[in-house]
């Protein structure tokens, strides 16, 4: 007979539960209004444990008795016998469950999951008051049923569940463990690359009792071997890594199998579209991909990973990832998914260039919708340029960067483009078609261009250019002869730039050509000439409906406005770019319309509204990791600080935006630091500006938004013949460092190397027992 809940065979807990608070919480309220919930998710995400310890917070609900019913080792036809004989049930089970509340703890049902359903939905039916309570790799798939998704541990920090739980685990390993602030981003490091796993945390945590932290981070490239060693007394199929992973992998068809290893040619994500042209073939029809994706899904081992442009995404958990690495590579067919993964990413980047050209006429939404695709997916533009590289096949991948040149130059895509392409260049191979190599090494000297590298850029462009132009390649020397215009600034390298343009007939090349043009006469001040090429590119942009380009020309136009005086007109255009990017993917050029309205504001006076665009621009650039941005943005937080009466803040600020754009203070600094004199005297400004080029990026940005002011050093106190020590060149580099110099503004100063200015200044502060450069300059104010 059924015993009561005094007699319920809920095991103790054999060490402390850490983390998923929240979780537990959730699932009591949905225990309550839900008759059977399954948790579902990978091996070793943690199920079972989880419902133990909900099972446990909720066993005083069902005074018929929680029960814990092990289903993974059946065979099928054993489910219905092997839960009557948990219960000590003879009989019938739904007549001698009848109406009392009982909670049914179903552990493990993928084995048996049909089985377990049918189970489920027959008792359910009978038995008002019974509660299942389930945990699977996929859904049970009976009438109300609840499906609830085990997450991986957070990851993120010292306070992270995943972090808390290999320390917990660590110190039970060995005695003393503790975190301190060489090893807590070697654990973090190592719990988010085991994908918050808790079963692989804890297999990693056993091992601190003879490996360090640092030698676990170390030899995770071969986790399976690595992590092998689990609790004895465990179910074999959690023993070890390898064990949690091969047993979900033994339960799935062939069909999932081939699926499965084959999503391991994706680097990092994918969508149905790419699964279906990469993953098909021999054994995977076409047609067969997507219902094996949602068996995938169902059964944990793929992950839904939002979406984007419009599309689902999904994504491999690393563990996964490398255990379908290596069946892929067993399978023999490895090269050829390789090279399917290729061809399906040109394709996407060809559909990219066929939206952005000029005789299609493509609506913004779609043109949108391409490129937040391409943006989604750049992982995968990386595998599929070093498979190709590393294969000795360059034409393919070099024709997917040029296809979406657009793309890649000055749009803050992190590919490490420049790198992958001079790679791809390198392979001698006669297959590559002369305007093909032309064409991208202009590429490659537009992303020289970016990165400041004017003479690579210059050597780049001309090279490409003559490859173009011996193939009769229109086009790809339009576009050169435009890159070359940008680079040497020469009015006939421009007007030779627009008249290949006109000639090669694409909208989108006349406008970049004028865009040329236009930034010209911005930087050398003919505010007619630039007007008037902006407003041509603004004409054109409107004309393909390129939201982007438009955008581009409003901030030009805006530019010129504000440096003419109209601020009115600045602020139009200002704000009409700003609505055409704020649906698209284009953050510095979002951070640029914030900065010039709210330099506009500042410019009429306006305090509150400059120091709400301010603020939005600077934390834009902040979370982007812009350090040059930053910069930038620091220099118009200055003038505002200053206008706001905070002189001391202005001069901090204003050091620290000359400091972390490596530039001297120009006329504008000279603006902010003027007043700041007459107002503190020149002593002061001269040790806060020391100060400020010594703040982090982070500390500078805190200083601005929150008014952190950074802990000036007590002023030194020294005998008087202290300096005397000093040489004459020490001193003089004691000097430079009181201005706010870096070592390498003051090697530049001196006509020296930075590595002499860096002994030099040890040496200051050996013999002045001074510990920073701030210490140094205050001591020198005090000593004239």
């Amino acid at each position: 007979m059924l015993r009561s809940a005094d007699f319920s065979n809920l095991p103790a807990e054999p060490n402390a539960f850490v983390g998923r608070e929240s979780d537990v919480d959730e699932l009591v309220q949905l225990m309550r209004v839900s008759r059977v919930v399954t948790l579902c998710g990978a091996g070793g995400i943690g199920k079972t444990r989880l419902a133990l310890r909900l099972a446990a917070r909720i066993a005083r609900d069902h005074p018929g008795g929680g029960w814990l019913i092990e289903l993974a080792d059946l065979e099928k036809g054993e489910v219905r016998g092997h839960v009557a004989a948990a219960l000590r049930i003879a009989g019938d089970l739904a007549e001698t469950i009848g109406a009392r509340r009982v909670m049914l703890v179903l552990d493990n049902c993928e084995t048996v999951i049909a089985e377990c359903a049918e189970l489920c939905r027959d008792l359910l039916r009978a038995c008002p008051g019974l509660t299942v309570l389930a945990t699977s790799r996929e859904p049970l798939r009976v009438p109300g049923e609840t499906v609830w998704r085990v997450p991986p541990l957070s990851v993120d920090g010292a306070e992270s569940e995943a972090v808390r739980l290999f320390v917990a685990r660590a110190g039970a390993a060995r005695s003393g463990f503790e975190l301190d602030a060489e090893t807590l981003p070697l654990v973090v490091a190592l719990c988010q690359a085991l994908d918050g796993l808790p079963l692989a945390i804890e297999l990693a945590a056993a091992l601190v009792r003879v490996l360090s932290v640092g030698q676990l981070v170390e030899r995770l490239d071969d986790r399976f071997r690595l992590l092998a060693g689990g609790d004895r007394t465990a179910p074999a199929r959690h023993r070890t890594l390898r064990a949690a992973v091969d047993w979900s992998y033994r339960l799935l068809t062939p069909q999932e199998r081939l699926l499965l290893r084959r999503t391991a040619a994706f680097r990092s994500s994918w969508t149905l579209d790419l699964a279906e042209a990469v993953c098909s073939g021999p054994g995977l029809p076409e047609e067969e991909v997507l219902p094996r994706l949602c068996d995938l899904v169902d059964k944990s081992l793929v992950a839904l990973d939002g979406e984007i442009a419009g599309q689902a995404r999904y994504r491999l958990l690393e563990t996964v990832r490398d255990y379908a690495l290596e069946q892929l590579a067993e399978s023999g067919e490895e090269a050829e998914l390789r090279r399917r993964h290729l061809m399906a990413v040109a394709a996407l980047a060809a559909r990219v260039k066929a939206a952005l050209s000029p005789e299609t006429r493509t609506s913004w939404p779609v043109v949108e919708r391409h490129v937040n695709l391409f943006d989604g997916l750049k992982a995968e533009v990386g595998a599929a340029c070093d498979w190709s590289a590393g294969a000795g096949l360059p034409e393919v991948a070099l024709g997917l960067l040029t296809d979406v040149r657009f793309l890649l130059v000055g749009s803050g895509r992190k590919l490490d483009v420049a790198e992958r392409l001079d790679r791809l260049l390198s392979l001698d191979t006669p297959q590559v078609p002369r305007p093909l190599r032309g064409q991208a090494m202009v590429l490659r000297g537009e992303l020289a261009l970016v990165a400041g590298d004017l003479e690579l850029a210059e050597r780049c462009v001309r090279t490409g250019l003559g490859l173009c132009g011996a193939a009769d390649d229109v086009y790809g020397a339009a576009v050169a002869m435009i890159v070359l215009a940008r680079l040497t600034g020469e009015q006939g390298a421009l007007t030779r730039a627009i008249e290949a343009a006109g000639r090669s007939g694409d909208l989108v090349l006349e406008s970049m050509a004028q865009g040329a043009k236009a930034a010209f006469g911005l930087h050398h001040g003919r505010l007619h000439e630039a007007q008037r090429a902006f407003e041509q590119v603004l004409s054109i942009s409107q004309e393909l409906g390129n939201h982007y380009v438009q955008s581009f020309s409003h901030i030009g136009l805006a530019q010129v406005a504000r440096r003419a005086g109209d601020a009115s007109a600045a602020r139009r255009h200002y704000e009409s770019g700003l609505r055409l990017l704020r649906r698209v993917d284009a953050g510095q050029q979002i951070v640029s319309c914030l900065a010039g309205l709210g330099q506009v504001a500042l410019d009429q006076g306006d305090l509150v509204e400059a120091r709400a665009r301010l603020t939005e621009a600077l934390v834009l650039s902040r979370d982007a990791g812009l350090r040059a941005g930053i910069g930038r943005r620091l220099e118009a937080w200055a003038r505002l600080v200053a206008a706001e009466g905070d002189q001391r803040r202005a001069v901090l600020l204003a050091s620290a935006s000359v400091a972390l754009r490596a530039r001297r203070p120009d006329a504008r600094t000279e603006e902010v630091l003027r007043p700041a004199r007459d107002a503190l005297g020149d002593a002061v400004v001269d040790v806060l500006w020391a100060e400020g080029g010594a703040m982090t990026a982070d500390q500078a940005v805190a200083c601005a938004l929150d008014g952190t002011l950074p802990a000036l050093p007590p002023s030194p106190v020294l005998p008087a013949d202290q300096g005397s020590r000093l040489t004459p060149r020490e001193r003089e580099i004691a000097e430079l460092v009181t201005r706010g110099l870096s070592n390498r503004a003051i090697a530049d100063e001196l006509v020296i190397s930075p590595a002499t200015v860096a002994r030099h200044v040890a040496n200051i502060l050996a013999k002045l027992g001074f510990s920073t450069r701030t210490q140094i300059a205050a001591w020198m104010i005090q000593t004239r």
